[in-house]
């Protein structure tokens, strides 16, 4: 119970009530859906699910299935923006502790068993007393996955999201002219850029990841219908503006050089305080 408490008060009430809001939204749009998907099984039942939530908010949309599937992906960035903002609070401790961690690498230098095992212990160590869950992460990505597999079968499984048209595409086919695939590559670079941008302790890997990621989404997209490019489109953009609103690197960069120039005023005057008292000496 303190447990779940303490992740409260790090979410806030806010997101909570979003995400069940989402979830409510969801839950009547596939209800209210024209159609309703036939299901077998657990994992049948739930892309059925998904499919009459996706139908059910075109319905709203003069039963436009590009708009179901953009209104369909806000409502899931909605439901798991609880996630997001822990993740957040969890990737800004660790990015707060990253000096610490280098200094343990380079206390153990060596790559022997015992060494290591030292290793990961100090490293456990600090992640309690700094209170870092260093899978927070994968959390959200763990979470959309199922997301976006169900949404694949939907799309096959659908006559009416296959065959559905939205702007210059056909959702069951890829884009013809690459603009939904290079699209979802550059939203998610900005938002990986923008994530990394904080971190004040950057290495190779990390400097590499807003690069990386844009190439893997950009590939995966060319090889998917043009409804799973839809989706990842307006999910990095949303991402990107997430980003923005609760991890804004320019306003976290502007905190942490203030700190600096404090700390820098606060030693001048130390450094004042001691040369006048040397000379009334």
């Amino acid at each position: 119970m303190k447990k779940f408490q303490a992740i409260l008060a790090k979410i806030g009430i806010l997101p909570l009530v979003v995400a069940v809001a989402a979830l409510v939204v969801m839950f009547v749009a596939a209800a209210t859906s024209p159609v309703h998907a036939t299901s077998n099984g657990i994992w049948g039942a739930f892309v059925a699910w998904m499919t009459d939530a996706i139908v059910g908010v075109a319905s709203w949309f003069n039963n436009s299935y590009g708009w179901g599937i953009v209104g369909f992906t806000l409502l899931v960035r909605f439901l798991i923006l609880p996630l997001m903002i822990y993740q957040l609070g969890e990737t800004q401790k660790m990015q707060n502790i990253q000096g610490q961690l280098k200094a343990l690498q380079q206390k153990y230098t060596s790559r022997d068993q015992d060494t290591m095992l030292l290793l990961r212990q100090e490293q456990q160590a600090l992640y309690k007393e700094n209170g870092v869950n260093p899978f927070a992460a994968f959390i959200p990505i763990i979470v959309q996955l199922p997301v976006l597999l169900a949404l694949y079968q939907a799309i096959f499984n659908s006559k009416l999201l296959k065959s559905g048209n939205f702007l210059w595409t056909q959702l069951g086919h890829l884009d013809p002219y690459f603009i939904l695939p290079i699209l979802a590559a550059l939203f998610t670079f900005v938002s990986s850029w923008l994530a990394m941008k904080s971190n004040p302790d950057q290495n190779g890997i990390t400097k590499a990841m807003p690069y990386i990621f844009p190439v893997v989404i950009l590939v995966s997209a060319l090889a998917v219908p043009s409804a799973l490019a839809l989706y990842w489109v307006v999910s990095n953009a949303f991402q990107m503006v997430q980003t923005l609103l609760l991890q804004n690197p320019f306003k976290i960069q502007a905190e942490r050089d203030a700190v600096k120039q404090a700390q820098r005023d606060r030693q001048r005057q130390v450094n004042k305080v001691l040369r006048n008292a040397k000379r009334k000496r």
